[in-house]
């Protein structure tokens, strides 16, 4: 069974890169035939410590078995995870051990191929055949063969990108070396992109990526330092790794392989196993398993940060790895929940028992859940180990509703669930804008432009797209509005078209001007909702967001905007403006001023009507009233001087002209001559005459004044 092989020819086609071929420059140079200075860990065969046996000496690794073991156990990893499509090629001096066959893409033949070449030697004649430069060169050579999957492209008429990939296990001299080396292998590529085009069943490489290990052994000090990955040239790139020999080197190839083809590491913890000394007791492990880092998508996406999910490599890598704790199998494979991807995993040490009982346990039919660990809640299962056709798998289970399921009806509105949706739209909007394949000539034209200009449209078409009809009252009367929502979406449009939409906001102006019902969304609400002014505010609000979302789209967009925000009412614009707010507060200011003004004048005909006992009487009731000190009340205080005028001016001022715009002048205030007669005529005397004169004179001009003063009133 091949899930993770269910990719298309088109897509495969594009994913060609460099992890689609790799080569392995091995150096067979006589340094390589010195001990690693690992020591190997084996038993003794006598238990008992018998006195007198001399202990075994320890036994070592050459630098050349122990980089030929860590690259196998790179390419396992590989061939276990990706059967096909994914290959590998050993170069050595000018030897090639296979080639980009997928036959010979397994672990057995490649075996037998280094048994047949042999170790290094320091007594090696042919130093120069198997040298690194040599062997770099012949790379290069062998990345313009084709793979298989490059010559179907070839005869397809399709467009081949040759990418690859070189790891050379050597050791360097100094820093001054390895320039040499890089300079070597891009001369090589120039040399090589220029001869194919004479030569038949070639193909130009694209980029390149060379990856120098320098391997020392175990203990000894490295005399160049490591270098990041860099672009030499357009068609080059180079990087530095320095690493000592025996599990220093496995782990640092177990990490690039990691890195390469993007692999995740998942560790099943709490294993139960019996004990090999004491098969009635048992204990738990844990198994550390290399996969593509899909896996764990659906954990990230649905839990940011869990104590104790992401820890450092239990086998000592210099990498990460998700902990997943082991359920005890209670069904079989058939009655599992649904899953949304399956991938190949493979172990990390494929020797050890644990990988051992684990493996043989899943190839026998049975299947193991997995879950996250969590210290408090319920427990979650997020994965599961298989086997399908003698390979194991690892699927991934949804932790939230599984998309095989039926989805929840959207009518049901149980738990508070939203019910409104614009269901009836949504279909019409899916429908006008449907996909069709691409006419285009060129391959670039129908992978790229085509879908970027569906991209755009679908942007365009959703700037202003509310979910729900609560939300909106524009997208509810699509009939009165329907010339405007289709065209202001639009790429283009001409002067017809902004007609055709100044046409549909005037008549939003003669429906609010009539006080029109408008379609507001009543579902869920309480009472007669907002009034009808409410209603319309927000309506011109989402005109005005609708037509600002593709104002720049072309200036044609600008002149409606413009008529709309013309045929806004001003209250609406001017709501919230600081000038509008300082206006209503200037007016409010002056009522209450004009009213403080006609208060003030009432209490001075009040006070004016009085005698001098009621004045006493009124000042005694203020003074028990008021608790401040008491005031002596002085007419002068009763005059405010204002541009010449006092205070009983201006006021007669004022109510003279508001009762000449009432009614004519009577008559018979009017003398002989036509003039107005004037009216106290002693009022501005002087307050110097004797106290006996002004009785006499009030006295005598009484008669007069309290007719007068009857009509004044």
């Amino acid at each position: 069974m091949a899930m993770s092989d269910c990719m298309s020819d088109q897509v495969f086609a594009n994913s060609l890169k460099s992890s689609h071929k790799t080569l392995f420059v091995l150096d067979r140079h006589p340094y390589f035939s010195k001990s690693s200075k690992q020591p190997i860990e084996y038993d003794v065969i006598t238990r008992s410590k018998t006195p007198g046996i001399i202990p075994a000496a320890p036994i070592t690794k050459t630098l050349w078995t122990c980089s030929v073991e860590c690259m196998m156990e790179y390419m396992r990893i590989v061939f276990d995870i990706y059967p096909v499509r994914k290959l590998i090629r050993i170069v050595t001096g000018n030897h090639s051990l296979n080639s980009w066959s997928q036959k010979e893409q397994n672990l057995q033949q490649l075996m037998i191929a280094l048994a047949h070449l042999g170790p290094p030697t320091s007594r090696n004649k042919s130093e120069d055949e198997y040298s690194v430069m040599h062997g770099l060169a012949r790379a290069v050579e062998v990345m313009c063969e084709p793979s298989e999957a490059q010559s179907d492209q070839v005869e397809n008429g399709e467009v081949v990108h040759n990418h690859g990939r070189i790891i050379c296990l050597t050791s360097f001299k100094s820093d001054a070396h390895v320039r040499m080396l890089e300079e070597c292998v891009l001369d090589a590529i120039t040399q090589h992109n220029k001869l194919q085009a004479d030569q038949e069943g070639l193909i130009p490489i694209d980029h390149m990526e060379l990856v120098l290990l320098h391997i020392t052994a175990v203990g000894d000090e490295a005399k160049l330092s490591e270098r990041p990955k860099r672009e030499v040239s357009s068609i080059l790139a180079s990087e530095v790794l320095i690493s000592q020999s025996g599990k220093f080197l496995y782990n640092k190839l177990v990490s690039l392989v990691q890195r390469h083809y993007n692999l995740g590491s998942t560790t099943v913890t709490g294993i139960p196993m019996k004990e090999e000394q004491n098969a009635s007791s048992s204990a738990n492990y844990d198994v550390e398993l290399l996969h593509p880092a899909s896996v764990h998508e659906e954990i990230f996406k649905t839990v940011s940060h869990v104590e104790g999910l992401v820890i450092p490599s239990k086998e000592g890598l210099p990498t990460e790895t998700v902990t997943l704790k082991w359920c005890t199998p209670k069904s079989n494979t058939i009655e599992l929940h649904h899953c949304v991807g399956a991938h190949r995993i493979t172990p990390v040490d494929v020797n050890s028992r644990p990988s051992s009982c684990l493996t043989n346990f899943l190839l026998g039919g049975r299947a193991v859940m997995l879950e996250q660990p969590r210290k408090t809640g319920a427990k979650v299962i997020s994965h599961m180990l298989t086997s399908h056709g003698g390979e194991i798998f690892i699927h991934t289970i949804p932790t939230a509703r599984s998309i095989l399921e039926d989805p929840p009806s959207i009518s049901e509105g149980s738990g508070g669930r939203v019910t409104d949706y614009r269901i009836p739209d949504f279909g019409e909007f899916m429908k006008s804008n449907r996909l069709a394949p691409g006419t285009a000539i060129t391959l670039e034209d129908r992978i790229g432009k085509p879908i970027e200009r569906a991209q755009q449209h679908l942007e365009r078409l959703t700037r202003v797209w509310p979910m729900v009809i609560g939300e909106t009252i524009m997208f509810n009367m699509v009939s009165s509005l329907e010339p405007l929502l289709g065209l202001i979406t639009q790429a283009t449009l001409n002067d017809d078209d902004v007609l055709e939409c100044k046409k549909a906001i005037y008549k939003v102006v003669a429906m609010e001007s009539k006080n029109e019902a408008l379609p507001f969304p009543v579902l869920g609400s309480r009472g007669k909702g907002p009034k009808r002014e409410e209603q319309y505010r927000q309506l011109w609000a989402e005109l005005e967001m609708l037509v600002r979302a593709h104002v720049l789209t072309s200036p044609f967009h600008e002149k409606v905007l413009e008529c709309l925000l013309e045929c806004k009412k001003p209250s609406d614009d001017a709501k919230g403006s600081p000038k509008k707010a300082l206006e209503k507060s200037a007016t409010k200011d002056e009522k209450m001023e004009v009213s403080e003004q006609e208060d003030s004048w009432k209490d001075y005909d009040k006070m004016k009507r009085m005698t001098e006992r009621e004045k006493q009487d009124f000042l005694k009731g203020e003074k028990s009233l008021d608790p401040s000190p008491p005031k002596k009340f002085k007419a002068e205080e009763s005059f405010i001087r204002s541009g010449g005028q006092n205070l009983l001016s201006m006021w007669t001022n004022r109510i003279k002209t508001i009762h000449n715009k009432r009614h004519v002048e009577f008559a018979g205030r009017e003398d002989c001559t036509g003039a107005v007669a004037e009216l106290y005529i002693h009022l501005n005397d002087d307050d110097d005459q004797p106290p006996m004169e002004q009785t006499s004179q009030a006295s005598k001009t009484a008669p007069t004044s309290k007719p007068l003063q009857s009509l004044k009133r």
